[in-house]
């Protein structure tokens, strides 16, 4: 970790005045308005609340003000919110292997080689970002080649979609794991060819075969990672994100950074199943908590797992793997009786769905529940990546928010074309169908399985093209928003479908004073050009928490 990156930032933070009006002058502002229009401006008025008081044109005269910061010509947008993400898993990811930049096996054993050489004094080599997509190996790796690179101490690294762990013998060994283990129900132990053998890959709820083996961190560590996470999405001009798996250790986490004053980033919690979700809030969500940024919303709930490791839910079997469906996590009893659950107390649900099973599961039950819970509940699907068409309709119908990851449909387009086959991606990543058939979409990134850059994910979204521009056009390119719909997506819808319209995700007098100053205008940039957005300051609630200088 940078500390002393982190000691400026906090002192840079507590630095810039909070208590008196602020003018942050010379600026090329964008907002999205109250009618939803793009707003532009040349100045903008803080109050001593860390609040919004005005925006000013060129045409306005000046105020006088207490504190007077020069942007510098600089491009002012709203704070970027990830609709979805798993925060304490970016610090943990920031201080541990991270294995997403490799491209072959073997190029991930010297990684992890290395890391556990420099690392001598950690009793397990922990980490993520794996992908056997990515290297072309058409196969899971196995826990002899992990032997390979470290067979001294036990090592468990997650697939980079969270939905499956590879583990050494040693590991496996302290996890109790023989070839007389079953798979759970949601879970499967893969085996060796031939045998019953474990192989070393747990896919979804097989994991916790492995992970209640792993010494959980001690507070002071997730204290460390917090403070990482904070860094990391402020240095991308995230000032807020929905936090999908909220667990009491994570909770705590906040409340300890919200006690001493250091929690600079909005947080909207979505608890890790009912049980937490009561041990966190109780009977309601709870109250916003350091002046808008701490929030226990709801609940997030698992229908199913990944396209990587063919653990999405679906109607038809894999094209890639005849027979199997996928792994229902939740089944369709236990998903009404959850969301009822939630409902009584006005939690707000945020169903995990990829598969088109799993989605059509998830749009059905919203159906039947609300009919019993009417008024403003905005039930969230997340992902929704692969929805059979005729399901799409019913996200606009029951008032569904789609909350999406642009970026995921230009990692996984491949894949999902070799796991479903061409015939099957007509409801797949469908942005703009949604949009038409009156759905809401909130955007986020789902880091730390990909990059919480947002203007990586604002180009996604608009040209359905990965970085390196392919393919040419745009993959399924009638499915792209424009921009002024993708910027919303990462402001004030990823605002509202956390319940937080108001309070921030736009520059209108009232709201948090959460912006970013930018070194280009995204509603003007090429894609490339928005690719390379450099964030020059964030500012959350009147208070500048990052400068590039």
């Amino acid at each position: 970790m940078n500390f002393k990156f982190l000691a400026s930032t906090l002192a840079l933070a507590l630095s810039t005045p909070a208590t008196a009006d602020v003018l942050v002058d010379n600026v090329e502002g964008i907002t999205i308005g109250a009618d939803g229009e793009i707003q532009r401006f040349s100045a903008l008025v803080i109050d001593d609340d860390g609040k919004v008081a005005r925006t000013l044109t060129s045409k306005d005269k000046k105020p006088q003000t207490d504190y007077r910061e020069d942007g510098g010509g600089a491009v002012m947008i709203p704070g970027l919110i990830d609709a979805h993400a798993h925060v304490m898993g970016i610090g943990i990811g920031a201080l541990t292997l991270d294995l997403s930049d490799t491209n072959s096996l073997q190029e991930a054993l010297e990684k992890i080689r290395l890391f556990a050489a420099e690392n001598e004094s950690r009793p397990w080599i922990l980490g993520r970002g794996w992908n056997q997509e990515k290297w072309g190996l058409g196969r899971f790796p196995t826990a002899a080649e992990l032997d390979s690179a470290v067979g001294d101490r036990p090592v468990y690294l997650q697939r980079v979609d969270g939905h499956a762990g590879w583990a050494n013998s040693l590991a496996m060994q302290a996890a109790g794991i023989t070839a007389e283990t079953k798979s759970p129900a949601g879970g499967r132990v893969e085996r060796m060819t031939g045998s019953q053998q474990p192989s070393g890959v747990f896919v979804d709820a097989a994991e916790e075969l492995m992970t209640r083996a792993i010494p959980a961190p001690r507070p002071n560590e997730r204290d460390l990672a917090f403070a990482e996470a904070q860094i990391v999405l402020h240095r991308f001009g995230i000032t807020a994100v929905a936090d999908m798996g909220t667990t009491i250790e994570d909770w705590q986490t906040y409340r300890r950074a919200g006690d001493k004053g250091a929690l600079t980033l909005r947080i909207m919690s979505y608890a890790a199943g009912p049980e937490q979700m009561e041990l966190i809030a109780g009977a309601r969500p709870s109250p916003w908590l350091y002046d808008d940024k701490l929030r226990m919303n709801g609940i997030k709930i698992y229908l199913d797992g990944a396209l990587g490791s063919r653990g999405a839910w679906l109607k038809q079997p894999y094209a890639d793997d005849p027979g199997n469906t996928g792994l229902p996590l939740t089944g369709p009893a236990k998903l009404r009786n959850i969301l009822v659950r939630a409902a009584q107390g006005n939690f707000q649900p945020a169903i995990h769905a990829i598969g088109t099973a799993a989605n059509e599961d998830a749009v059905n039950a919203v159906a039947e529940i609300a009919e019993s819970f009417p008024g403003d509940r905005r039930w969230r699907i997340e992902h929704a990546q692969i929805v059979d068409p005729v399901d799409l309709p019913k996200f606009g119908q029951n008032g569904i928010i789609a909350s999406m990851q642009p970026v995921h449909q230009t990692s996984d387009r491949l894949m999902a074309e070799a796991r479903l086959g061409s015939d099957r991606l007509g409801g797949a990543y469908a942005w703009n169908s949604i949009l038409k058939l009156g759905g809401r979409l909130a955007f986020g990134s789902d880091a730390p399985v990909e990059s919480p850059d947002p203007f990586a994910g604002l180009a996604a979204a608009t040209t359905r093209m990965d970085a390196d521009g392919k393919p040419f056009g745009g993959w399924r390119p009638e499915e792209r928003v424009n921009r002024e719909q993708a910027l919303a997506g990462f402001t004030s819808e990823a605002a509202y479908a956390g319940f937080a319209e108001g309070r921030f995700g736009k520059l209108l007098p009232g709201e948090r004073a959460d912006f970013v100053l930018v070194d280009r205008d995204p509603l003007l940039a090429s894609p490339d050009e928005l690719r390379a957005t450099k964030v020059l300051e964030t500012w959350v609630g009147g208070r500048k928490v990052y400068d590039a200088d």
